[in-house]
């Protein structure tokens, strides 16, 4: 019988498909990952043998991908092929289940930011709150892809979620009544007569082209367009060219975004192209601590090339390129391969997008006697990734969705800035 062998071959094959096929070559050089190769068979022919049950041979290599890729970084990680076909539908921007994007921080669910309009986002989740609990099961050290699942749902069927947050003495209960999740991605308005608004809340497979519908529609609606402000406050990111594509809608000309990985393929540039209409009104654009990705990308183009005034909070520093790999069993890969950086070279990733003026989302005041939400950046996860527990700065949390500028300093703030632009303009003359 020859199981250790058959066992080595498949562990290599694994190997050999996770890199690219780079490195299946024994040479002198890669002895060592042959050595390694053989340690892994070696174990996996011990557990089949003296495990006290029999062991799926297929749900134990699953299990040693996904300890593998999940240990690289809190971004990376193996799908099973259910969980591989729910990625492609979300991307869509259509799906059943309670609307919030999520990432991993000490081995806690931490909510990134919840979606304009969905049941979490109706319910009051916030940016930093932890979910400790889904239906009853504790999320120490689940996996992402479990938890969605565990979310994800039939509509109209409840899901118990537990969060923790800064204030609460004990977790607080959200019952949630999962929905069709169709992400409404961009919408619009004039506000005080001459100033259009546009909201991008994650960006999908159209959002650039509703973002260019949207913006002749402002243009229509309002001829004499003096500003507009820009909010991508809680947009979690989402798809790279759909980010390219919106910061060009503003951008004539230069860089927008550069990549740097391992590989020459992972070394993109991507450049403006002159727009068709001229947009020369002046703009602000807001951010916070649930801006990331995508939105991030956005906002450091027109920030490097000083095409619009960055007001808010820091934004949430997810600067990585998280490529999809798929395999021949109908799963898949999502690993890190490659970092973003904006038109002058500044990193996104841990760092963020600083605001040329910082606004907080939520006074004092306004939260009354509740202390403000801890706010989760990626610095934050990265650090306690890499075992260092340092806990992350106290900072304010979104609360209001609303176009009402009194209820809303950062949108306030904007509008102030566009009002006073010509102020700011060489030669202009003082009030």
């Amino acid at each position: 019988m020859h199981r250790p062998r058959a066992l080595l071959a498949i562990a290599a094959i694994a190997i050999c498909i996770i890199a690219g096929g780079t490195r299946c070559g024994f040479a002198a050089s890669q002895y060592e990952d042959y050595e390694h190769l053989k340690i892994f068979s070696d174990a996996l022919a011990l557990i089949q043998k003296n495990y006290v049950d029999d062991v799926d041979l297929q749900k134990a290599m699953y299990n040693a991908i996904e300890g593998m890729v999940s240990r690289l970084d809190p971004h990376s990680s193996f799908m099973p092929p259910d969980v591989y076909r729910e990625m492609q539908v979300e991307t869509s921007g259509k799906f059943g289940g309670i609307g919030i994007e999520i990432t991993l921080r000490d081995g806690l669910l931490t909510v990134v930011s919840p979606i304009d309009g969905t049941p979490a986002h109706r319910a009051g989740l916030k940016t930093g709150d932890h979910i400790v609990k889904i239906d009853g099961a504790l999320t120490k050290d689940m996996s992402m892809m479990d938890a969605v699942r565990k979310m994800r749902g039939e509509p109209n069927t409840a899901v118990t979620i537990h969060i923790m947050r800064d204030g609460l003495s004990e977790p607080q209960a959200f019952t949630l009544i999962r929905d069709v999740i169709k992400v409404i991605s961009v919408r619009s308005d004039i506000i005080d007569e001459y100033y259009g608004y546009l909201r991008i809340a994650q960006f999908q497979e159209n959002t650039a082209r509703e973002c260019r519908k949207a913006l002749q529609s402002l243009e229509e609606r309002q001829p004499g367009l003096k500003g507009l402000i820009l909010d991508l406050r809680d947009d979690p990111g989402g798809l790279l060219d759909q980010a390219v594509k919106v910061a060009d809608e503003f951008l004539d000309e230069g860089m927008i975004v550069y990549t740097e990985g391992q590989l020459e393929n992972q070394k993109m540039q991507f450049y403006a192209q002159k727009n068709q209409a001229a947009r020369a009104w002046p703009m602000v654009t807001l951010v916070n601590a649930g801006s990331a990705s995508a939105s991030e990308i956005v906002a450091g183009a027109l920030q490097d090339h000083k095409r619009s005034i960055i007001v808010g909070s820091p934004t949430f520093g997810k600067g990585t390129v998280q490529t999809v790999i798929p395999l021949s069993d109908g799963s898949g890969l999502r690993i890190t391969t490659a970092k973003y950086f904006t038109p002058s070279g500044r990193s996104i990733q841990e760092k963020g997008i600083v605001p040329d003026i910082a606004v907080q989302d939520r006074s004092d005041a306004v939260a009354g006697s509740e202390k403000s939400a801890v706010v989760i950046r990626e610095k934050d996860i990265v650090r306690e990734f890499n075992g260092d527990t340092q806990p992350p700065a106290d900072d304010s949390a979104p609360v209001s969705d609303s176009l009402s500028s009194e209820a809303d300093p950062p949108l306030a703030t904007a509008l102030t800035i566009l009002k006073s632009w010509h102020l700011m303009q060489p030669g202009a003359a003082a009030p």
